[in-house]
């Protein structure tokens, strides 16, 4: 995924889904500068990290 549709997912009022390594993550802020995301797995708001943008998938 490039860090602009990371970018537009974040900031979408539609529910678009999104996995890492096959785990739906929730996107939770975007640096597009350093190409990376903030995300969580769904289930565990409280565990996030920073990943690159490139492994995120959109799921369609």
């Amino acid at each position: 995924m490039k860090a602009y549709r990371a970018q537009e997912i974040l900031k979408s009022e539609d529910r678009i889904e999104v996995e890492l390594n096959g785990v739906a993550v929730w996107i939770d802020s975007v640096d597009k500068v350093r190409e990376t995301a903030k995300i969580h797995v769904e289930e565990q708001p409280a565990d996030s990290r920073v990943v690159p943008v490139e492994e995120l998938q959109e799921v369609t």
